[in-house]
């Protein structure tokens, strides 16, 4: 079993920035992707950033020049450090996890969600 502990979550004003955190732990022999997942009220789920372990990223077209997500894999850690937040940007941030862990298993978490708020 692998736990996620999300944080870095909060209020902020438009233009402010945040930085969250997700720490891996459990029987982890080595994490794969992480990314960051977001879900605004009344709105689907979406992905906002991925990294793979080699150290590729992708992000969602609403958050590019803003974002930019980055891992510690000493630590086990995916950071998505978030600039120049609109109200838009307001949703509970999801991280997600592709683990292999000590068994050879291979599984998905997810952690249990930050929320962020963009208002002024």
């Amino acid at each position: 079993q692998v736990q996620l502990v999300e944080s870095g979550g909060g209020l902020v004003q438009p233009g402010g920035s945040l930085r969250l955190s997700c720490a891996a732990s459990g029987s982890i022999f080595r994490l794969n992707v992480m990314g960051w997942y977001r879900q605004a009220p009344g709105k689907q789920r979406e992905l906002v950033a991925a990294i793979t372990g080699g150290g590729a990223t992708n992000y969602a077209d609403s958050v590019k020049g803003r974002c930019a997500i980055s891992r510690d894999n000493a630590k086990n850690t995916v950071y998505l450090q978030m600039n120049s937040l609109k109200s838009e940007d307001t949703a509970v941030y999801y991280c997600k996890v592709s683990v292999r862990e000590v068994s050879g298993r291979w599984g998905e978490y997810w952690g249990q969600g930050t929320q962020v708020t963009v208002s002024s």
